[in-house]
């Protein structure tokens, strides 16, 4: 438990501290008057309501789309299934500013739907709502449809022969077991969306601003530590309480009905009601996460003189927006993923071994609430408190390129610790004593006991953590140094810039991103066992 709890307490701890420190204590002394003033304010009562509001509306929203997915690829089989669901996880491991991106292109002013039809809904809320179930969809697809396909369908057949209706057999035997599984998902969007920082930075407006978006406005443009420090604390306790409910929900997430091997629950569709189900959750995968892509695809290749790859040669080149070409961003984001992976590998690693092979109790219930952490802390508080915290021996790291890693870690290591706390829980420790009592060390062991019953799914957690870095932007956009911009990062700057040039690289570099992502995922379908299908 060493290494995961220092690592946090360095990178993640100390940062934090240093930015509400630097808001809140003048010559020493804690200015803890402000609390009550920022918190009293009208604007900060209104960037709380907004940020709730849309999280609550969101998470409706992602579970009444994705609900009949996680159906879908948890009961039925059909040809390309196993694409289809490594598919609908890229929206996830995307940047949220490319997310942003790619729904300002379909539906904002002179957008593919407002060309064609005149419709503009980036005007009012409904554009982040939709790009917020774009981004979550398969949060709840692989969550819940993770459990949905280890239910054994018997128990429901055998309430059908004692004459419940297919509702009622559904209602009161499928949907008890599903639930807390469901709460489990509408917590982890609703955490998603409550912390979004991207979507809200592109589609928002002046009036539509989340707690992430307004720390970011009160910190980078505004320079008012003391009210982002207020806000960051605020943040903080919204989140603890979020992930100490979730921590609550999971808990008992499977104890309603034995479960089974999901290879033997799918079945082709029989009947119209299971080939309406197919078909409708493939609409949705078309209109919901293809059509934005697809944009993305369409926009990158509309050049002046009509489609080609006019924009993708403009980016070997520098203009006034970089100091280097836009296409270096593109080594930048794989070197430092690749660091970050390694990171999060070694530090998610100690993490889960330290989370199997100690008794469940307090501690250990409120270490792996740490490591989950950062995925609702403030990205934007972490990367301004890396330039504040670490920029003094011995951890004057301002001027290292290794900045950037250890904040993608941070993301990553959530993810690595989910998908091999599982593995590593099932492997039976009398396979380790057995080795000990033959003379192995411990070393030895891992090697030759746990790491070939485990190097599937430590490939999968690699996997998900090279994926996540790439898209890392809320910390990036602070500590990525000018001559080494991430491409999540240069996709901002593009956009932020005038010009159909500009606008059409921004499209160009997500397109490539999509793609980076896209085959990782694939990749990752392909090694995942088929127990843990349709989790993360």
């Amino acid at each position: 438990m060493a290494v995961p709890l220092l690592f946090f307490a360095v990178f993640f701890g100390y940062p934090v501290a240093a930015i509400v420190g630097r808001g809140l204590r003048v010559d020493g002394v804690w200015q803890l008057g402000r609390l009550p003033e920022v918190l009293g304010d009208p604007g900060t009562l209104r960037v709380l309501w907004f940020t709730c509001w849309q999280a609550a509306a969101s998470t409706a929203l992602t579970l009444a789309l994705a609900l009949p997915g996680a159906y879908v690829f948890a009961r039925l089989r059909f040809p390309g299934r196993r694409v289809l669901h490594a598919a609908v996880t890229v929206p996830f491991v995307l940047p949220t500013v490319v997310t942003g991106a790619a729904f300002l292109a379909l539906v904002g002013r002179g957008g593919v739907l407002d060309d064609a039809f005149g419709l503009r809904l980036d005007d009012g809320v409904w554009a982040i709502l939709l790009a917020h179930a774009f981004f979550n969809y398969a949060v709840v697809v692989r969550t819940v449809g993770g459990l949905w396909a280890q239910l054994d369908p018997r128990q429901e057949e055998a309430a059908r022969v004692l004459g419940a209706g297919r509702l009622a057999a559904f209602w009161r035997v499928t949907l008890p077991a599903l639930t807390p599984s469901v709460a489990a998902a509408a917590l982890m969007v609703f955490l998603f969306t409550f912390t979004s920082f991207g979507v809200i930075q592109i589609l928002g407006s002046p009036g539509r601003a989340t707690l992430e978006v307004e720390i970011y406005r009160q910190t980078a443009q505004l320079l008012d530590l003391p009210t982002a420090a207020v806000l960051t604390l605020l943040q903080l306790a919204a989140v603890g309480a979020l992930l100490a409910t979730h921590r609550l929900v999971t808990r008992r997430r499977s104890g309603a009905l034995p479960l089974v091997d999901p290879a033997g629950t799918a079945h082709r569709p029989r009947g119209w009601a299971q080939w309406t189900a197919l078909g409708g959750v493939l609409a949705t995968v078309v209109l919901l996460l293809a059509l934005p892509l697809g944009v993305l695809v369409e926009r990158s290749l509309a050049g002046p003189d009509g489609y080609g790859l006019h924009h993708y040669r403009a980016l070997a080149h520098a203009d006034g927006t970089f100091l280097v070409a836009p296409a270096e961003a593109i080594g930048n984001s794989l070197r430092f993923a690749a660091a970050a992976t390694l990171i999060a590998l070694a530090v998610g690693g100690c993490a889960a071994v330290a989370l199997t092979r100690r008794r469940a109790g307090r501690w250990t219930r409120g270490f792996d609430a740490l490591l989950m952490l950062p995925l609702g802390t403030s990205a934007v508080t972490v990367g301004f408190g890396f330039l504040i915290a670490l920029d003094e021996p011995p951890l004057d790291l301002r001027s290292s390129w290794v900045l950037v890693p250890l904040a993608q870690a941070l993301v990553g290591v959530p993810f690595v610790v989910r998908v091999l706390v599982p593995v590593l829980g099932a492997v039976d420790d009398r396979l380790r004593q057995a080795a000990a009592v033959l003379g192995a060390s411990p070393w030895r062991a891992w090697r030759e006991v746990d790491l070939p019953l485990v190097w599937r799914s430590l490939l999968v957690a690699a996997g998900f953590a090279f994926a996540v870095s790439l898209g890392e932007f809320g910390a990036t956009v602070f500590i990525a140094r000018p001559d080494e911009p991430t491409l999540p990062v240069a996709v901002a700057r593009l956009l932020g810039r005038a010009g159909a040039l500009n606008y059409g690289q921004a499209m160009a570099l997500s397109v490539i991103l999509m793609l980076v992502c896209a085959v990782t995922l694939l990749l990752l379908e392909r090694l995942t066992p088929s127990r843990s299908a349709g989790t993360f």
